[in-house]
C-alpha cells in the first residue's frame, strides 16, 4: 500500500515520541526516549536541533512562561528555551530501575498529565499522574502496563487514555476546573496483534487519531469510537501524532526503529523518521503547562 506520508526528517530515532507543535515558533518539538534527547525541528529549513538529556525522556509540554516541563526517568524537570536542564520539580513515583515515565501532555487548565510504564511488562504497575501548577504530583489511575494515548475532546469534557498492551482506549468524563475524572467507559478495543494503540491526537471535529505501534498505520476514530480511516506509513512502529503547520492541517508522526529486524529496516529504511501528511480537518492548539 502506498503511503500518503512524506518523511520530512530521516532521524533514524531509536524511539521517537511526543511530537508537540509550537504555534509561537512554528516548529515541532519531539523526543527520542532512548537517545535520550529533546529535539526542535523547523519544517521550513528542515533543520533539527537535538539537546541531550541525562536520562530517558518520556514526554514533555511547553511552558506558558517559556521552556518546557519534561518527564525524565528520575522525575519531572524544567528545561529552559535552549534545552538546558533546570530544577527537578517532582521525584519519580516508582523504582526507576524498571519503570519510567511515558506519554504525557498538558490540559487546557495548564496541568501536566503523564503516565508511567513497567519496562519488565510482568505486572500492570504503571499509573497516570497529574502535576498541577504548584508542582504537586498526584496519582490519578493505576493498574496500567504502558500508559499512552492521552488526549482531550475539543470541549474538554472527555479525557482519552490507552493501555497499549491491553489494546484498549478508555474515555472518562473530565472536569476542567478540578482535573477530576469519572465514569470510565471503553472507547475502542482492538483484537489484531498489530493493533496496539500508542500516542494520539484529537482534531477539531473530535476525532481521535491513534498510532498503531507495530501496525504501520495511523487510525482515525470518530467521537463514538468508530473506525473512519487508516493511513499507512513506511515504518512499522509509529508512536504518536500531532497536528502542526500554520493551519494545523499537517499531521506529524514520530516513529521508532528499536528492536526491529534487519530485513524490516532494509525494507523500511526510514523507520525512526519523522513523517508528515496533509489532512482536511485541522487539529487543536497544544496547551501549555502553567507552572
Amino acid at each position: 500500500m502506498e503511503s500518503p506520508f512524506e518523511c520530512v526528517l530521516d532521524a533514524k530515532a531509536s524511539l521517537g515520541e511526543c511530537p508537540v507543535w509550537s504555534i509561537d515558533e512554528q516548529v515541532l518539538y519531539w523526543v527520542d526516549i532512548n537517545a535520550p534527547s529533546l529535539n526542535r525541528f523547523d519544517p521550513e529549513s528542515r533543520v533539527n536541533l537535538a539537546w541531550p538529556m541525562p536520562s530517558s525522556i518520556g514526554s514533555f509540554a511547553l511552558r506558558a512562561q517559556g521552556g518546557f516541563v519534561a518527564a525524565l526517568r528520575d522525575g519531572i524537570w524544567l528545561i529552559d528555551r535552549a534545552g538546558g536542564l533546570g530544577d527537578r520539580m517532582a521525584e519519580a513515583p516508582y523504582d526507576p530501575a524498571h519503570h519510567r515515565f511515558n506519554d504525557g501532555r498538558a490540559d487546557r487548565a495548564g496541568r501536566f498529565w503523564v503516565g508511567s510504564m513497567n519496562e519488565r511488562r510482568d505486572a500492570a504497575s504503571g499509573a497516570l499522574y497529574c502535576l498541577d501548577g504548584y508542582f504537586t504530583l498526584t496519582q490519578v489511575l493505576d493498574g496500567i502496563m504502558i500508559s499512552n494515548g492521552l488526549a482531550w475532546s475539543p470541549d474538554g469534557q472527555t479525557l482519552y487514555h490507552a493501555d497499549t498492551p491491553a489494546r484498549t482506549i478508555s474515555a472518562y468524563a473530565f472536569d476542567t476546573a478540578t482535573g477530576g475524572i469519572r465514569g470510565k467507559r471503553e472507547f475502542a478495543h482492538f483484537d489484531g496483534e498489530t493493533e496496539r494503540p500508542d500516542g494520539a491526537a484529537v482534531d477539531r471535529d473530535g476525532c481521535y487519531w491513534s498510532a498503531f505501534y507495530r501496525g504501520g498505520r495511523i487510525v482515525r476514530l470518530s467521537p463514538r469510537g468508530e473506525r473512519l480511516a487508516e493511513y499507512a506509513l513506511p515504518a512499522m512502529c509509529p508512536t504518536m501524532c500531532a497536528f502542526g503547520g500554520p493551519d494545523l492541517c499537517t499531521l506529524y508522526v514520530t516513529t521508532a526503529r528499536q528492536r526491529r529486524e534487519p530485513d524490516e529496516l532494509s525494507r523500511l529504511p526510514q523507520s525512526g523518521g519523522l513523517f508528515a501528511m496533509q489532512v482536511d480537518t485541522p487539529g487543536l492548539p497544544e496547551p501549555k503547562f502553567a507552572g
